[in-house]
């Protein structure tokens, strides 16, 4: 008797197991097989970040060199470099030796005026192996000169692929008439 009611069971089973295979054999397919179809929902895509560029020149970015997105960054992906516009250099040849190799040439010198003082971005650089896409650099923007990328069909053969200078992909989305809105 119970090898009987363990075959029932086992059967009955099977039917159940069956009957939810044959319900959504026919519901419609929610995979999308890539090489045929594209993904056509990609409003909330969150890809790697962009520099977005100035409302008046498509080949400056908003960026203001504020360093926030670098503190706020938790995977330490984000390095910039900046230079300094609007400060003449000192012809004179007296320097300030700090510390080896750290000299302020021109330091005798009163500094410029404050609103004369400008940085801009000389590069920005996004290691993206390490970006955990969490956009915190995105939220702690004060301009909102970055943004996700909508790049949805990124691939590489090597780690580098994916090392980008933003600044010279905004240029170049630029120059290619691709500036998109933020």
């Amino acid at each position: 008797m119970p090898g009987l009611a363990n075959t029932v069971k086992g059967l009955w089973s099977l039917i159940v197991g069956l009957g939810v295979t044959g319900v959504e054999f026919f519901r419609p397919q929610l995979t999308v097989h890539y090489p045929r179809k594209e993904v056509d929902n990609l409003a909330t895509y969150r890809g790697h970040i962009d520099l977005v560029a100035r409302d008046d020149d498509p080949l400056t970015p908003r960026c203001i060199v504020c360093r926030k997105c670098v503190a706020a960054c938790p995977s330490g992906c984000i390095a910039i470099e900046s230079r300094l516009v609007g400060v003449e250099p000192s012809g004179d040849a007296r320097e300030l030796s700090l510390a080896p190799g750290l000299i302020v040439t021109g330091s005798h010198a009163a500094p410029p005026p404050r609103q004369k003082i400008r940085r801009e971005v000389a590069s920005f650089n996004l290691n993206y192996n390490l970006c955990s896409l969490c956009g915190l650099c995105v939220q702690t923007c004060p301009v909102d000169s970055l943004a996700f990328s909508r790049e949805v069909y990124l691939c590489g053969s090597s780690r580098a692929d994916f090392e980008f200078e933003l600044l010279e992909r905004l240029r170049r989305r630029a120059a290619a008439g691709g500036q998109r809105a933020a």
